[in-house]
Protein backbone atom coordinates (compact mmCIF):
# COMPACT_ATOMS: atom_id res chain seq x y z
CA UNK A 1 0.00 0.00 0.00
CA UNK A 2 1.53 3.49 -0.82
CA UNK A 3 2.45 5.65 1.64
CA UNK A 4 0.96 9.03 2.21
CA UNK A 5 3.43 12.19 2.31
CA UNK A 6 3.94 12.70 5.37
CA UNK A 7 2.62 16.06 7.58
CA UNK A 8 5.20 19.09 8.37
CA UNK A 9 7.35 18.44 11.02
CA UNK A 10 9.45 20.13 13.65
CA UNK A 11 10.87 23.61 11.50
CA UNK A 12 8.83 22.57 8.65
CA UNK A 13 5.66 23.85 10.11
CA UNK A 14 7.04 27.44 10.41
CA UNK A 15 7.26 27.87 6.73
CA UNK A 16 5.83 30.63 4.66
CA UNK A 17 4.96 30.80 1.28
CA UNK A 18 3.83 33.56 -0.52
CA UNK A 19 2.34 33.15 -4.18
CA UNK A 20 1.73 35.47 -7.18
CA UNK A 21 0.26 34.49 -10.88
CA UNK A 22 2.71 35.97 -13.16
CA UNK A 23 2.91 35.78 -17.54
CA UNK A 24 -0.24 33.81 -19.03
CA UNK A 25 -1.89 30.59 -19.05
CA UNK A 26 0.07 28.86 -22.03
CA UNK A 27 3.53 31.04 -21.17
CA UNK A 28 6.71 28.67 -20.15
CA UNK A 29 8.23 30.78 -17.44
CA UNK A 30 11.38 28.50 -16.93
CA UNK A 31 13.70 30.19 -14.44
CA UNK A 32 13.70 33.53 -12.80
CA UNK A 33 16.21 35.64 -10.99
CA UNK A 34 16.04 37.99 -8.02
CA UNK A 35 19.34 39.18 -6.85
CA UNK A 36 23.27 38.71 -7.47
CA UNK A 37 24.59 35.42 -6.66
CA UNK A 38 27.40 37.00 -5.01
CA UNK A 39 25.88 39.76 -3.26
CA UNK A 40 21.89 39.02 -2.22
CA UNK A 41 20.98 42.69 -1.44
CA UNK A 42 21.03 43.73 -4.64
CA UNK A 43 17.89 44.87 -6.12
CA UNK A 44 16.40 44.52 -2.51
CA UNK A 45 12.62 44.63 -2.65
CA UNK A 46 12.99 45.31 -6.52
CA UNK A 47 11.36 42.97 -9.60
CA UNK A 48 11.61 39.50 -10.18
CA UNK A 49 12.58 38.61 -13.74
CA UNK A 50 12.26 35.32 -15.38
CA UNK A 51 12.29 33.92 -18.63
CA UNK A 52 9.22 32.26 -21.21
CA UNK A 53 10.97 30.06 -23.10
CA UNK A 54 7.86 29.66 -24.87
CA UNK A 55 7.09 32.97 -26.48
CA UNK A 56 10.21 34.55 -26.05
CA UNK A 57 9.75 37.25 -23.39
CA UNK A 58 11.30 38.46 -19.86
CA UNK A 59 8.57 38.22 -17.45
CA UNK A 60 8.81 40.85 -14.68
CA UNK A 61 6.92 40.65 -11.52
CA UNK A 62 6.88 43.19 -8.97
CA UNK A 63 5.98 42.05 -5.50
CA UNK A 64 5.25 44.65 -4.05
CA UNK A 65 2.52 46.05 -6.04
CA UNK A 66 1.61 42.93 -7.09
CA UNK A 67 1.71 43.28 -10.76
CA UNK A 68 3.61 41.57 -13.79
CA UNK A 69 4.47 42.40 -17.28
CA UNK A 70 6.33 40.85 -20.03
CA UNK A 71 8.74 42.21 -22.68
CA UNK A 72 9.73 40.70 -26.11
CA UNK A 73 13.00 39.28 -26.01
CA UNK A 74 14.74 40.26 -29.40
CA UNK A 75 16.93 38.85 -32.28
CA UNK A 76 19.37 40.45 -34.62
CA UNK A 77 17.48 38.56 -37.65
CA UNK A 78 14.23 37.94 -38.86
CA UNK A 79 12.86 35.79 -36.16
CA UNK A 80 11.30 33.78 -38.67
CA UNK A 81 14.56 32.55 -39.87
CA UNK A 82 15.58 31.22 -36.68
CA UNK A 83 14.58 27.38 -36.19
CA UNK A 84 13.35 27.87 -32.06
CA UNK A 85 14.11 25.12 -29.97
CA UNK A 86 10.31 24.19 -29.96
CA UNK A 87 9.35 22.55 -33.14
CA UNK A 88 6.33 24.29 -35.41
CA UNK A 89 4.46 21.27 -35.53
CA UNK A 90 1.57 19.06 -34.33
CA UNK A 91 2.10 15.59 -34.76
CA UNK A 92 -1.57 15.23 -32.88
CA UNK A 93 -3.80 17.23 -32.04
CA UNK A 94 -3.63 19.16 -28.29
CA UNK A 95 -6.74 18.47 -26.29
CA UNK A 96 -7.02 21.47 -24.87
CA UNK A 97 -6.01 23.82 -28.44
CA UNK A 98 -6.50 21.63 -31.23
CA UNK A 99 -4.26 21.97 -33.90
CA UNK A 100 -2.98 25.53 -32.96
CA UNK A 101 0.73 26.82 -32.27
CA UNK A 102 0.86 28.22 -28.92
CA UNK A 103 4.67 28.22 -28.52
CA UNK A 104 6.93 30.26 -30.71
CA UNK A 105 10.40 30.45 -29.34
CA UNK A 106 13.21 31.46 -31.81
CA UNK A 107 15.32 33.43 -29.12
CA UNK A 108 14.20 30.54 -26.82
CA UNK A 109 15.64 32.69 -23.65
CA UNK A 110 17.01 30.82 -20.91
CA UNK A 111 18.06 30.84 -17.03
CA UNK A 112 18.71 34.87 -16.07
CA UNK A 113 21.68 35.98 -13.66
CA UNK A 114 22.32 39.33 -12.15
CA UNK A 115 24.74 40.96 -12.17
CA UNK A 116 26.41 43.85 -9.56
CA UNK A 117 24.75 46.50 -11.02
CA UNK A 118 21.22 45.08 -11.59
CA UNK A 119 20.88 44.13 -15.16
CA UNK A 120 19.62 40.88 -15.91
CA UNK A 121 22.05 38.31 -17.97
CA UNK A 122 20.29 35.56 -19.76
CA UNK A 123 21.22 32.93 -22.52
CA UNK A 124 19.28 33.65 -25.90
CA UNK A 125 19.64 33.10 -29.67
CA UNK A 126 20.16 36.51 -31.50
CA UNK A 127 20.87 34.29 -35.31
CA UNK A 128 21.27 31.34 -36.90
CA UNK A 129 23.62 28.39 -35.88
CA UNK A 130 26.31 28.93 -37.91
CA UNK A 131 29.21 31.67 -36.42
CA UNK A 132 30.60 34.66 -38.03
CA UNK A 133 34.35 34.10 -39.89
CA UNK A 134 36.15 35.23 -36.20
CA UNK A 135 34.71 32.44 -34.83
CA UNK A 136 35.91 29.72 -37.17
CA UNK A 137 39.04 28.15 -38.96
CA UNK A 138 41.12 30.98 -40.19
CA UNK A 139 40.37 33.57 -38.33
CA UNK A 140 43.05 36.16 -36.57
CA UNK A 141 40.79 35.72 -33.09
CA UNK A 142 43.63 34.23 -30.35
CA UNK A 143 40.73 31.50 -29.20
CA UNK A 144 39.56 30.84 -32.63
CA UNK A 145 43.40 30.24 -33.94
CA UNK A 146 43.33 27.58 -30.80
CA UNK A 147 39.82 25.96 -31.19
CA UNK A 148 37.51 27.22 -33.86
CA UNK A 149 34.03 27.09 -33.60
CA UNK A 150 31.74 26.70 -36.62
CA UNK A 151 28.40 26.82 -35.08
CA UNK A 152 26.89 28.34 -31.86
CA UNK A 153 23.29 27.85 -30.05
CA UNK A 154 22.11 30.85 -28.18
CA UNK A 155 24.60 33.65 -26.99
CA UNK A 156 24.18 36.64 -24.41
CA UNK A 157 21.36 38.81 -24.00
CA UNK A 158 21.02 41.43 -21.17
CA UNK A 159 18.96 44.05 -19.50
CA UNK A 160 19.20 47.53 -18.37
CA UNK A 161 16.04 47.92 -15.87
CA UNK A 162 16.98 51.86 -15.90
CA UNK A 163 17.45 51.83 -19.76
CA UNK A 164 14.53 49.89 -20.45
CA UNK A 165 16.53 47.89 -23.51
CA UNK A 166 17.85 44.64 -24.00
CA UNK A 167 21.76 44.55 -24.95
CA UNK A 168 22.51 41.34 -27.42
CA UNK A 169 26.15 39.79 -27.52
CA UNK A 170 27.11 37.33 -29.84
CA UNK A 171 29.13 34.87 -28.44
CA UNK A 172 31.14 31.91 -30.66
CA UNK A 173 30.15 29.40 -28.17
CA UNK A 174 26.71 27.91 -27.94
CA UNK A 175 25.19 29.19 -24.23
CA UNK A 176 22.78 27.67 -21.81
CA UNK A 177 23.42 28.38 -18.43
CA UNK A 178 25.85 31.13 -16.74
CA UNK A 179 26.79 32.18 -13.50
CA UNK A 180 29.49 35.05 -12.63
CA UNK A 181 32.89 34.44 -10.91
CA UNK A 182 33.86 36.71 -7.93
CA UNK A 183 36.70 38.49 -9.98
CA UNK A 184 37.17 42.13 -9.82
CA UNK A 185 36.07 41.92 -14.26
CA UNK A 186 33.05 39.89 -13.27
CA UNK A 187 33.75 37.27 -15.86
CA UNK A 188 30.57 35.55 -16.77
CA UNK A 189 30.91 31.77 -17.45
CA UNK A 190 28.10 29.73 -19.74
CA UNK A 191 27.51 26.04 -20.19
CA UNK A 192 26.24 24.88 -23.23
CA UNK A 193 29.50 25.29 -24.96
CA UNK A 194 29.23 21.39 -26.11
CA UNK A 195 32.75 20.82 -26.42
CA UNK A 196 34.46 24.49 -25.11
CA UNK A 197 33.12 26.08 -21.74
CA UNK A 198 33.02 30.05 -22.64
CA UNK A 199 33.48 33.32 -20.83
CA UNK A 200 32.52 37.09 -21.55
CA UNK A 201 34.61 39.72 -20.01
CA UNK A 202 31.96 41.97 -18.79
CA UNK A 203 34.47 44.94 -17.56
CA UNK A 204 36.28 44.61 -20.87
CA UNK A 205 32.76 44.81 -22.87
CA UNK A 206 31.21 47.58 -20.86
CA UNK A 207 34.59 49.18 -21.07
CA UNK A 208 34.71 48.84 -24.70
CA UNK A 209 31.53 46.99 -26.17
CA UNK A 210 33.39 44.83 -28.39
CA UNK A 211 32.20 41.50 -28.00
CA UNK A 212 34.84 39.92 -30.03
CA UNK A 213 37.51 41.35 -27.55
CA UNK A 214 35.65 40.25 -24.57
CA UNK A 215 34.92 37.07 -24.93
CA UNK A 216 37.00 33.79 -24.71
CA UNK A 217 36.79 29.76 -24.39
CA UNK A 218 38.89 26.80 -24.23
CA UNK A 219 38.29 22.81 -24.97
CA UNK A 220 38.21 20.45 -22.10
CA UNK A 221 41.36 18.71 -22.10
CA UNK A 222 42.56 16.67 -19.47
CA UNK A 223 46.30 16.29 -18.44
CA UNK A 224 46.92 12.71 -18.91
CA UNK A 225 50.37 12.69 -19.36
CA UNK A 226 51.35 14.39 -16.07
CA UNK A 227 53.16 17.12 -17.34
CA UNK A 228 51.38 20.47 -15.68
CA UNK A 229 50.15 21.86 -18.91
CA UNK A 230 48.31 21.49 -22.00
CA UNK A 231 50.10 20.72 -25.05
CA UNK A 232 48.84 20.37 -28.79
CA UNK A 233 48.56 17.54 -30.46
CA UNK A 234 46.24 15.90 -27.89
CA UNK A 235 44.47 12.74 -27.90
CA UNK A 236 41.02 13.38 -29.56
CA UNK A 237 37.42 12.00 -27.77
CA UNK A 238 35.81 8.76 -29.48
CA UNK A 239 33.07 10.33 -32.18
CA UNK A 240 29.27 8.15 -32.11
CA UNK A 241 30.91 4.78 -30.40
CA UNK A 242 34.05 4.81 -32.50
CA UNK A 243 37.42 3.92 -31.24
CA UNK A 244 40.07 5.90 -31.76
CA UNK A 245 43.74 5.43 -30.55
CA UNK A 246 45.04 6.56 -27.47
CA UNK A 247 48.59 7.71 -27.25
CA UNK A 248 49.79 8.06 -23.13
CA UNK A 249 52.20 10.25 -23.99
CA UNK A 250 49.98 13.09 -25.13
CA UNK A 251 46.89 15.27 -23.47
CA UNK A 252 43.47 14.07 -23.56
CA UNK A 253 40.55 16.13 -25.37
CA UNK A 254 37.10 15.14 -23.77
CA UNK A 255 33.66 15.93 -25.20
CA UNK A 256 31.83 15.36 -22.12
CA UNK A 257 28.44 17.93 -22.54
CA UNK A 258 27.95 20.67 -19.99
CA UNK A 259 24.44 21.54 -18.53
CA UNK A 260 25.20 23.29 -15.55
CA UNK A 261 28.06 25.99 -14.66
CA UNK A 262 29.20 27.38 -11.57
CA UNK A 263 32.35 29.73 -10.68
CA UNK A 264 34.50 28.48 -7.80
CA UNK A 265 34.71 31.09 -5.12
CA UNK A 266 37.71 30.02 -3.40
CA UNK A 267 39.75 30.28 -7.03
CA UNK A 268 39.10 33.54 -9.02
CA UNK A 269 40.18 31.27 -12.21
CA UNK A 270 38.19 28.27 -11.56
CA UNK A 271 34.90 27.25 -13.18
CA UNK A 272 32.95 24.00 -12.87
CA UNK A 273 30.18 22.36 -15.18
CA UNK A 274 28.00 19.30 -14.98
CA UNK A 275 27.06 16.80 -17.61
CA UNK A 276 23.72 14.81 -17.69
CA UNK A 277 25.30 11.82 -20.22
CA UNK A 278 25.18 8.69 -17.95
CA UNK A 279 25.87 8.32 -15.56
CA UNK A 280 27.02 11.94 -15.10
CA UNK A 281 30.46 13.75 -14.55
CA UNK A 282 31.49 16.75 -13.28
CA UNK A 283 34.60 19.33 -14.80
CA UNK A 284 36.71 22.03 -13.75
CA UNK A 285 38.57 23.98 -15.86
CA UNK A 286 41.49 26.80 -14.00
CA UNK A 287 41.53 28.97 -17.10
CA UNK A 288 45.28 30.05 -15.82
CA UNK A 289 46.75 33.61 -16.30
CA UNK A 290 47.18 32.99 -20.23
CA UNK A 291 44.33 31.55 -21.96
CA UNK A 292 43.48 29.38 -24.16
CA UNK A 293 47.14 28.07 -23.46
CA UNK A 294 47.32 27.84 -19.67
CA UNK A 295 43.58 26.23 -19.86
CA UNK A 296 43.39 22.63 -17.76
CA UNK A 297 40.66 20.32 -17.19
CA UNK A 298 39.68 17.78 -14.31
CA UNK A 299 36.85 15.70 -14.77
CA UNK A 300 35.40 13.39 -11.78
CA UNK A 301 32.57 10.97 -12.68
CA UNK A 302 29.79 10.28 -10.67
CA UNK A 303 30.79 6.61 -8.77
CA UNK A 304 28.43 4.44 -11.27
CA UNK A 305 25.12 2.28 -10.27
CA UNK A 306 26.82 -0.11 -12.61
CA UNK A 307 30.31 -0.31 -10.89
CA UNK A 308 30.58 -3.43 -8.71
CA UNK A 309 33.93 -2.03 -7.06
CA UNK A 310 31.94 0.97 -5.68
CA UNK A 311 30.56 1.17 -2.54
CA UNK A 312 26.73 0.44 -2.65
CA UNK A 313 26.42 4.17 -0.39
CA UNK A 314 28.29 5.43 -3.55
CA UNK A 315 26.36 4.94 -6.04
CA UNK A 316 23.98 7.18 -8.41
CA UNK A 317 23.83 8.47 -11.68
CA UNK A 318 22.27 11.89 -13.16
CA UNK A 319 24.10 14.68 -12.56
CA UNK A 320 22.35 17.94 -13.86
CA UNK A 321 22.21 20.49 -11.57
CA UNK A 322 25.27 22.21 -10.32
CA UNK A 323 26.32 24.59 -7.14
CA UNK A 324 28.84 25.25 -4.74
CA UNK A 325 29.63 26.16 -1.31
CA UNK A 326 31.68 28.87 0.26
CA UNK A 327 34.57 26.50 1.12
CA UNK A 328 34.71 25.36 -2.32
CA UNK A 329 32.21 21.82 -2.17
CA UNK A 330 30.56 21.44 -5.76
CA UNK A 331 26.77 19.74 -4.96
CA UNK A 332 24.82 18.46 -7.98
CA UNK A 333 21.45 17.03 -7.56
CA UNK A 334 21.39 13.40 -8.99
CA UNK A 335 17.84 13.13 -11.02
CA UNK A 336 18.26 9.91 -12.02
CA UNK A 337 19.20 8.06 -8.53
CA UNK A 338 17.27 10.92 -6.59
CA UNK A 339 20.73 12.15 -4.47
CA UNK A 340 21.67 15.34 -3.13
CA UNK A 341 25.81 14.45 -4.35
CA UNK A 342 28.55 16.21 -2.88
CA UNK A 343 32.22 16.43 -4.48
CA UNK A 344 35.10 17.43 -2.52
CA UNK A 345 38.07 18.33 -4.68
CA UNK A 346 40.18 18.71 -1.78
CA UNK A 347 39.63 14.83 -0.95
CA UNK A 348 41.26 13.50 -4.25
CA UNK A 349 45.27 11.96 -3.94
CA UNK A 350 45.18 12.83 -7.49
CA UNK A 351 44.57 15.63 -9.89
CA UNK A 352 46.18 14.72 -13.34
CA UNK A 353 47.99 11.82 -15.22
CA UNK A 354 46.91 8.44 -17.09
CA UNK A 355 44.79 7.74 -14.51
CA UNK A 356 42.51 10.66 -15.10
CA UNK A 357 41.24 9.91 -18.11
CA UNK A 358 38.06 8.13 -17.12
CA UNK A 359 36.95 10.45 -14.33
CA UNK A 360 36.99 8.07 -11.72
CA UNK A 361 39.99 8.42 -9.80
CA UNK A 362 38.20 10.18 -6.90
CA UNK A 363 35.11 8.10 -5.10
CA UNK A 364 36.53 9.41 -1.74
CA UNK A 365 35.51 12.81 -3.18
CA UNK A 366 31.50 11.77 -3.35
CA UNK A 367 29.23 11.93 -0.53
CA UNK A 368 25.82 10.71 -1.62
CA UNK A 369 22.65 11.64 0.25
CA UNK A 370 19.25 10.12 -0.76
CA UNK A 371 16.74 12.67 -1.16
CA UNK A 372 13.36 11.66 0.62
CA UNK A 373 10.35 10.51 -0.68
CA UNK A 374 8.98 7.10 -2.34
CA UNK A 375 11.15 4.65 -4.25
CA UNK A 376 10.22 3.09 -7.50
CA UNK A 377 9.64 -0.66 -6.89
CA UNK A 378 11.58 -3.22 -8.26
CA UNK A 379 14.81 -0.97 -8.41
CA UNK A 380 18.06 -2.16 -6.96
CA UNK A 381 19.82 0.08 -5.62
CA UNK A 382 16.40 1.85 -4.53
CA UNK A 383 14.93 4.32 -7.43
CA UNK A 384 13.03 7.21 -5.83
CA UNK A 385 10.37 8.66 -7.05
CA UNK A 386 11.25 12.19 -6.82
CA UNK A 387 12.68 14.24 -9.98
CA UNK A 388 15.39 17.03 -9.11
CA UNK A 389 15.54 19.34 -11.87
CA UNK A 390 18.10 21.36 -10.47
CA UNK A 391 19.97 22.31 -7.16
CA UNK A 392 20.76 25.33 -5.21
CA UNK A 393 23.25 26.42 -2.52
CA UNK A 394 22.05 28.88 -0.06
CA UNK A 395 25.39 30.73 0.36
CA UNK A 396 24.37 33.79 2.57
CA UNK A 397 21.66 31.72 4.19
CA UNK A 398 18.49 33.59 2.80
CA UNK A 399 16.12 31.16 3.49
CA UNK A 400 17.16 31.06 7.46
CA UNK A 401 18.28 27.14 7.70
CA UNK A 402 21.99 28.67 7.85
CA UNK A 403 24.69 28.96 5.44
CA UNK A 404 25.61 26.56 2.87
CA UNK A 405 22.78 24.84 2.93
CA UNK A 406 21.98 22.65 -0.35
CA UNK A 407 18.71 22.50 -1.54
CA UNK A 408 17.27 20.30 -4.37
CA UNK A 409 14.14 21.18 -6.28
CA UNK A 410 11.46 18.39 -5.74
CA UNK A 411 10.32 18.88 -8.59
CA UNK A 412 7.74 15.55 -8.47
CA UNK A 413 7.01 16.61 -4.67
CA UNK A 414 5.30 20.09 -4.86
CA UNK A 415 9.08 20.90 -2.92
CA UNK A 416 12.04 22.35 -2.28
CA UNK A 417 14.53 19.78 -0.28
CA UNK A 418 16.84 21.44 2.26
CA UNK A 419 19.64 19.01 3.18
CA UNK A 420 21.90 19.72 6.43
CA UNK A 421 25.03 18.03 5.12
CA UNK A 422 26.45 17.23 9.33
CA UNK A 423 23.22 15.47 10.16
CA UNK A 424 22.02 14.16 6.63
CA UNK A 425 18.70 15.37 7.52
CA UNK A 426 16.14 16.85 5.57
CA UNK A 427 13.64 19.48 6.05
CA UNK A 428 10.98 19.99 3.03
CA UNK A 429 9.39 22.74 2.12
CA UNK A 430 6.13 21.49 0.63
CA UNK A 431 3.49 23.74 -1.63
CA UNK A 432 0.30 22.20 -0.10
CA UNK A 433 -2.21 20.83 -2.41
CA UNK A 434 -4.23 21.66 -4.93
CA UNK A 435 -1.74 24.75 -5.03
CA UNK A 436 0.86 22.52 -7.73
CA UNK A 437 4.41 23.28 -7.61
CA UNK A 438 6.57 21.92 -10.49
CA UNK A 439 9.73 24.14 -9.91
CA UNK A 440 12.81 24.77 -12.30
CA UNK A 441 15.16 27.24 -10.29
CA UNK A 442 15.24 29.38 -7.48
CA UNK A 443 17.32 32.05 -5.47
CA UNK A 444 17.46 33.78 -2.54
CA UNK A 445 17.45 37.71 -1.89
CA UNK A 446 18.09 39.57 1.27
CA UNK A 447 15.47 42.78 1.67
CA UNK A 448 16.38 44.24 4.48
CA UNK A 449 19.15 42.23 6.60
CA UNK A 450 18.16 43.66 9.63
CA UNK A 451 14.22 42.38 9.35
CA UNK A 452 14.81 38.97 10.89
CA UNK A 453 12.76 36.04 8.62
CA UNK A 454 10.74 38.67 6.76
CA UNK A 455 13.65 40.36 5.52
CA UNK A 456 15.12 37.53 3.47
CA UNK A 457 13.52 34.45 1.01
CA UNK A 458 13.78 31.85 -0.90
CA UNK A 459 12.15 32.39 -4.47
CA UNK A 460 11.13 30.01 -7.17
CA UNK A 461 9.62 29.48 -10.25
CA UNK A 462 6.03 27.40 -10.21
CA UNK A 463 8.23 26.12 -14.21
CA UNK A 464 5.45 23.29 -15.71
CA UNK A 465 5.55 23.31 -19.23
CA UNK A 466 2.02 22.81 -19.25
CA UNK A 467 0.09 24.47 -16.13
CA UNK A 468 -3.35 23.90 -17.31
CA UNK A 469 -2.89 19.99 -16.35
CA UNK A 470 -2.87 20.23 -12.81
CA UNK A 471 -5.91 21.42 -10.66
CA UNK A 472 -7.48 23.92 -12.16
CA UNK A 473 -7.35 23.29 -15.91
CA UNK A 474 -7.11 25.40 -19.01
CA UNK A 475 -6.71 29.18 -17.54
CA UNK A 476 -3.99 28.29 -14.91
CA UNK A 477 -1.00 31.17 -15.19
CA UNK A 478 2.55 30.13 -14.01
CA UNK A 479 3.05 30.99 -10.67
CA UNK A 480 6.33 32.67 -8.26
CA UNK A 481 6.43 31.50 -4.79
CA UNK A 482 8.25 32.73 -2.28
CA UNK A 483 9.81 30.57 0.73
CA UNK A 484 10.40 31.88 4.23
CA UNK A 485 11.17 30.29 7.70
CA UNK A 486 9.76 32.18 10.95
CA UNK A 487 11.51 31.59 14.34
CA UNK A 488 8.35 29.67 15.61
CA UNK A 489 4.79 29.03 13.77
CA UNK A 490 3.12 31.58 15.52
CA UNK A 491 5.87 34.23 14.83
CA UNK A 492 4.77 37.79 13.33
Amino acid sequence: MPEAPPRPQGIERNVVVSMWEWGTEIDYIHDEITTDKRDPTINADGPVYGVNISNDALTILDPVTHTASSLDVPLRIDPDKVPGMIAQSMPAPSRFYGDELIWKDPANPHNPMMDQKGRVWMTSAIRNRANPDYCREGSDHPYARYFPLATGFRSAVFYEPDQEQFVLVDTCFGTHHLQFAEDENHTLYFSGGGQVIGWLDTKVYDETGNEQLAQGWCPTVLDTNGDGAITKPWNEPALRGREVEHDPALDTRVSIGSYGVIADPTDENAVWISSNRFPGKLARLHVGDNPPESCVTEMYEVPSVLDPNVPPEKRGFGSRGLDIDRDGVVWTALSGSSHMASFDRRKCAVHNGPTTAEGRHCVEGWTLYPTPGPTIPGTEPPVRADYHYYNWVDQWDTLGLGRDVPIATGSNSDSLLALDPDSGEWVVLRVPYPQGFFTRGLDGRIDDPDAGWKGRGVWATYGAAVTWHIEGGVGVKPGMLKFQVRPHPLAN
